[in-house]
């Protein structure tokens, strides 16, 4: 039982991290040279100039911690469950498991509280 407990659970790891590896990338397409520049495909935005506007930034920021916390709380998630799947019925080891599953999901709903309060700032007062 127990060899087929750390069976499952690096099974489980293993795809986590493949997923997370092997996702691809999505580009847009611009359908002319016209279009790329509006969009800013070039680095240049539609005013000509490379400079960006707090409210970009902010958002750009936002994003980019989003990011992150969201695959902090994957990670942090499948370690929980690799726990709970070793902890072979060990009831301190069972309760530590569940918590780390809890505090990533509560983790993860309050950065994406703190995401959404961001965008309507920057939507509301900026923007």
């Amino acid at each position: 039982m127990k060899l087929r407990q750390k069976i499952v659970a690096i099974t489980v790891a293993i795809i986590s991290v493949t997923t997370l590896c092997l996702s691809p990338a999505v580009y847009a397409e611009c359908s002319s040279a016209k279009d790329c520049i509006r969009q800013g495909a070039d680095g240049v935005g539609s005013t000509g100039s490379s400079s960006s506007s707090v409210s970009d930034i902010a958002a750009t920021i936002s994003n980019i911690m989003l990011f992150v916390l969201g695959a902090v709380a994957v990670i942090m998630i499948v370690v929980g469950g690799i726990r709970y799947a070793t902890s072979n019925g060990d009831q301190s080891a069972v309760k530590g498991a569940k918590d780390t599953i809890l505090y990533a999901v509560v983790g993860l709903i309050v950065a994406l509280i703190a995401y959404a309060i961001v965008n309507f700032v920057i939507n509301q007062f900026v923007g």
